[in-house]
């Protein structure tokens, strides 16, 4: 594995650009989560809210995969990151006048949703573009090193603004860092995606993509796992809020730190991988990690100690870092260059899956309690682990 950093400059301006879109989405869906528990009470709108932020990549991740193969990437960025700032600014307007409602926060998690669907085939392809498939290993740690990060300075901040400032300020600090993000994209020199290259038709290229997926064991199973995390596991996080007050009984500003263990986890995780993987380690790594993942959300839903549940939270951090760095590391370097665009799109509907485990956990939250349906997902998470382990066990040899 080549650990050198990357030295080129637009690649620090992608990475930049990804950090603010980080930082804004962890300090949105804290505020977001808290600001509808307190409204209504109710742990299924909780999830809801978190489910139509992830919906757009299912819904459009396949298709924004072909699309990034005709157009030009610098100026697709550019647009993401426009979108963002209406929206987020909307959110930012409603709330400081007092008109803010549950179904526009439904609606700009939505939109900002579709802008989250967009960062695989646009924002990753681009990284890719000028690192190089050698290092791409390297930047996806330092680019999941900085997730992680925000996800430190995201809960942390959030939880501190809304409990002094509402969650207008929560908004209008997001358009700032949007507004910011915006210029440095604009900075960009890479340009990608118009070549002399003639292109299928846009439906016949995602049935291609989808083709040459299936006569590959090792990608199937690295889509497989994709499923499964984002199903049985990461959901898990969207009950931050409802566990911080009613089974750790912590204020806004608790809540923001609890969940900032999580980033913490998630910045030694970064370390090290980019420190310690090997390609030959790769495939494990992954597999691994949502196994351990899904028993940290276990541990996480049983205890009202703050300090495990705070814990827990950062071990979860460390192990989804290896699962996110292999996520687009492995689709990057198994699949052949005219398919990575759509392979990656695939990718981002596979990840687009995980609003069934959120409207599921919510469903179970309801019926149940947050507690019971927290550790009834993730051990139903280990048995499909479990009893699908030849489909997946190709992604354990992908060096």
């Amino acid at each position: 594995m080549n650990s050198r950093l990357p030295s080129d400059p637009d690649f620090w301006r992608l990475w930049f650009v990804g950090m603010v879109a980080f930082v804004v989405r962890w300090l949105e869906m804290l505020a977001v989560g808290l600001y509808a528990y307190q409204l209504t009470g109710s742990a299924f709108v909780v999830a809801l809210l978190s489910m139509l932020r992830v919906l757009p990549m299912g819904l459009f991740g396949a298709f924004l995969g072909a699309a990034a193969e005709r157009i030009e990437r610098h100026s697709a960025l550019v647009l993401v990151i426009s979108i963002s700032i209406v929206g987020t600014v909307t959110l930012a307007s409603l709330a400081s006048f007092g008109a803010l409602l549950i179904w526009h926060l439904g609606l700009v998690s939505f939109v900002n949703g579709v802008c989250w669907a967009a960062d695989n085939p646009v924002r990753r392809m681009m990284i890719g573009d000028v690192v190089g498939p050698e290092r791409m290993s390297t930047a996806m740690s330092i680019d999941a090193g900085t997730n992680n990060a925000s996800r430190v300075l995201g809960p942390t901040l959030s939880g501190v603004l809304l409990a002094q400032a509402g969650i207008a300020a929560v908004f209008w600090l997001g358009t700032v860092l949007y507004s910011v993000s915006l210029v440095a994209a604009m900075k960009i020199r890479v340009r990608s995606g118009r070549s002399g290259i003639r292109h299928a038709p846009f439906f016949v290229s995602i049935r291609q993509g989808l083709a040459w997926a299936r006569g590959e064991p090792r990608i199937i199973g690295v889509f497989l796992i994709t499923i499964y995390f984002n199903v049985f596991g990461w959901p898990f996080t969207s009950m931050i809020p409802v566990f911080g007050t009613d089974y750790l009984h912590l204020g806004p500003e608790g809540i923001g730190l609890v969940a900032s263990c999580e980033g913490i986890g998630g910045l030694i995780g970064a370390v090290l991988v980019a420190w310690l993987g090997r390609p030959e380690w790769y495939g494990r790594i992954y597999v691994g990690a949502v196994l351990s993942y899904l028993v940290m959300a276990i541990v996480f839903a049983l205890t009202s100690v703050v300090a495990v549940a705070a814990t827990a939270l950062l071990l979860s951090g460390t192990l989804s870092t290896g699962f996110g760095v292999m996520q687009a590391t492995l689709v990057y370097r198994i699949t052949p260059p005219e398919m990575r665009a759509r392979l990656l799109g695939v990718l981002s509907v596979c990840i687009g899956t995980s609003p069934l485990g959120f409207l599921y956990l919510g469903w179970l939250a309801e019926l149940f309690a947050p507690r019971v349906a927290t550790v009834a997902l993730g051990a139903q998470g280990l048995l499909v682990l479990l009893l699908t382990r030849r489909y997946w066990r190709p992604a354990l040899r992908t060096s």
